[in-house]
């Protein structure tokens, strides 16, 4: 029995009632094709008045400026493999340069030891 009277019981809420808030149910079928249908472009968005278009994994510029966004993207991809080829041509070269300086102490240390004996063999005679 609980001290201060009735027991804390709040009034039912009415359940809601299952109205679409959305208006496509009144398009006909060929505007709601149009609306919903599956034929969608890659997904485009404009940022500071600039077009992008999301392409191959890529947000591509579609805005004019100094060229278009495929071929500034092709130039940045070759510019990449080109300064790759360079970092490897410059390896190969410092590589080179070794052998070279390695060769060439080779070369001075047996024509040393060749004078070296030529003048002791000048001193047995």
């Amino acid at each position: 029995m609980p001290l201060f009277g009735n027991t804390f019981s709040p009034k039912r809420i009415p359940p809601r009632k299952s109205a679409s808030l959305s208006s496509l149910h009144t398009l006909d079928r060929s505007t709601r094709d149009v609306e919903l249908g599956l034929e969608y472009g890659p997904p485009v968005m404009n940022l500071g008045g600039q077009s992008w278009k999301f392409e191959e994994g890529q947000w591509i510029s579609e805005s004019g400026g100094n060229g278009s966004g495929r071929e500034l993207q092709r130039l940045k991809k070759k510019n990449v493999q080109l300064e790759e080829e360079n970092t490897v041509l410059k390896h190969k070269i410092e590589i080179l340069l070794d052998m070279l300086t390695e060769t060439t102490v080779e070369y001075h240390l047996i024509e040393k030891e060749v004078e070296d004996i030529k003048t002791e063999h000048r001193r047995k005679k």
